[in-house]
């Protein structure tokens, strides 16, 4: 039995959240492990479509998706989730769902400034949010609350990639779950 766990990986849009899960993934999936990314844009398409930005909906959100990364996790699934999630309270609440089940739970932080996610801009959300087409935007005029003890933070500015993912890798190895 492959022990499963869920890995949250919270920071600003464009922080390399996303990227960071797809890459340490297929570092999983080749050492046998089983293996999902839970991307936060897919489960607002698929599970959460009704939702809007508001604090109370983006509580909502995160908690269907603790909801179902525990769920996988408890199966021995690695359920890797780059979502911004941008309210302590609700990875206290998502944090807290794995402790009474017994799963293991790991916080990261991709701690990229917000000056270098504005350039990365993969989205194109900043630039929109700069233009007036769009408000709410995570960490320029709605709050992103940082976590203030994560199990590792994770620089994407300053490494690789690779750098970061076999960082993250390393932490789940020293925990016993990779």
């Amino acid at each position: 039995m492959t022990t499963g766990a869920t890995v949250w990986l919270t920071g600003l849009p464009s922080a390399g959240k996303t990227t960071i899960a797809y890459e340490l993934a297929g570092r999983l999936r080749e050492e046998g492990h089983r293996v999902e990314v839970l991307d936060g844009d897919e489960i607002r398409e698929f599970l959460s479509s009704g939702l809007g930005f508001s604090r109370a909906d983006r509580f909502t959100n995160v908690q269907r998706i603790g909801f179902l990364a525990e769920l996988l996790a408890r199966n021995g699934v690695k359920a890797l989730v780059p979502v911004i999630a941008p309210y302590a309270d609700s990875r206290a609440a998502v944090r807290e769902r794995h402790s009474t089940g017994g799963t293991p739970y790991i916080e990261v932080h991709v701690a990229t400034p917000v000056e270098v996610c504005s350039v990365r801009d993969v989205k194109g959300l900043y630039a929109k949010q700069a233009a007036g087409e769009i408000s709410g935007l995570t960490g320029v005029d709605d709050p992103y609350e940082q976590p203030e003890s994560p199990d590792l933070r994770i620089e994407s500015h300053t490494q690789t990639v690779q750098e970061s993912a076999a960082a993250l890798h390393a932490l789940l190895t020293e925990r016993g779950l990779a």
